[in-house]
């Protein structure tokens, strides 16, 4: 391993820790019009029940210490702090493979799957569906933060991607992720065509004319526009203006937990982060919106929408082989006929459960599929 790469801790300071308590604690709500609901933005009683368990029994130690019980690290790559979780398989020929999480989520997506692909023999798996895990945060996120300056867009992204899995010792590797995972993991695929053994994603936005195509096509183009117009205030507003709505959530958590919680709810299946008794997952939503508050990347992290806009362009062909995972509780759902324009699909599953945040809602399919995915693409396999 890199001398330039230094092993990490998560060690919150108590006092932060207490200061969030106090902030919460002084929460001041803004109402409701009366006889409104979801369609004008998050309810306040979600919000206040939120922040009671967040006051009151949520237990950041407990899920720090689940953190540090993998392997994490931190470099520089191209004058940004990069953080990273890095979980070698006990299989020594496995395969490398580089997971990459979006907005408003965090490496606490990866959590629960972690173990099932790293190390499948332990989980009911075939050892030779093993993966070596390199799970960065992206830059700006979390603990790869503060940004080092502006133009840090996907394929800069993705550039810093590749040096970092070079800098690892692996020479072939996967790629995967959602969201803003998906676009950086298929731009590794573009910029290294070379390495990158194939690329998988549970989100892919597909534009394009409905001309040509048949209904169910259509009703997703359909979706698309809703989304853009009904449910995309939070990307005009982190495009344009991401400073400004910095000051608001670096300042209060219940603003920062508002912001992001929204989308946990609109883009999973039926309320899946909003249920107490459900597994934990509310616990879970306050991990990632925990992480945002202690490392205050409300603003560094809304960055990546205002450069994407300014980068955004008509997708090159990939030669990468290409899979997609489809979760019908995404906001959007993507065609295979115009996903096929700019990407070498060879796998293509439709699920249905789950939605956005599939690595939580439902591990064991996207474990699956991802499994099934690169089972013929790994090749020779080169040990880091």
């Amino acid at each position: 391993m890199s001398d330039d790469i230094r092993p990490f801790r998560i060690e919150i300071p108590q006092a932060d820790l207490d200061d969030l308590r106090e902030r919460l604690a002084r929460t001041r709500l803004p109402g409701q019009v009366p006889g409104t609901g979801a369609e004008r933005g998050v309810p306040e009683d979600r919000v206040r029940d939120l922040v009671g368990h967040w006051a009151g029994d949520y237990d950041w130690r407990v899920h720090e210490a689940r953190l540090n019980a993998h392997p994490q690290f931190v470099t520089e790559i191209d004058g940004q702090r990069i953080h990273f979780l890095h979980v070698r398989s006990p299989e020594p020929d496995a395969t490398p493979l580089v997971l990459t999480h979006g907005w408003p989520g965090s490496v606490v997506e990866f959590l629960d799957v972690i173990g099932p692909l790293s190390d499948p023999r332990a989980h009911g798996g075939d050892p030779a569906d093993a993966f070596h895990l390199v799970i960065p945060s992206l830059p700006g996120y979390g603990f790869s933060a503060p940004l080092s300056g502006p133009g840090w867009n996907l394929r800069r992204i993705a550039g810093a991607w590749a040096e970092l899995m070079a800098r690892l010792g692996y020479d072939r590797y996967g790629a995967q992720g959602g969201d803003w995972g998906s676009g950086v993991s298929r731009e590794l695929g573009r910029i290294a065509p070379d390495r990158v053994i194939g690329v998988h994603v549970n989100f892919l936005l597909t534009f394009g004319s409905p001309e040509g195509l048949d209904d169910a096509a259509r009703e997703r183009l359909a979706m698309m526009e809703r989304f853009t117009t009904e449910m995309g205030g939070y990307m005009a507003v982190q495009s344009t203006r991401p400073q400004t709505l910095a000051y608001g959530l670096a300042d209060s958590p219940a603003g920062q937990l508002a912001w992001i919680a929204e989308k946990f709810s609109e883009w999973s299946e039926n309320g899946f982060f909003e249920r107490s008794d459900h597994d934990g997952a509310r616990d879970t939503l306050l991990t990632n919106v925990t992480l945002y508050w202690l490392t205050n990347t409300a603003g560094s992290s809304a960055q990546l929408y205002y450069e994407f806009a300014r980068s955004w362009g008509e997708d090159e062909p990939s030669p990468v082989p290409t899979g997609v995972a489809v979760f019908p509780f995404e906001a959007a759902l993507p065609v295979r006929a115009l996903a096929e324009h700019a990407d070498k699909i060879v796998r293509w599953t439709e699920f249905e459960r789950g939605g956005h945040f599939a690595a939580l809602e439902q591990p064991g399919l996207l474990v699956g599929d991802v499994r099934a995915f690169f089972r013929d693409l790994a090749g020779p396999r080169v040990p880091g």
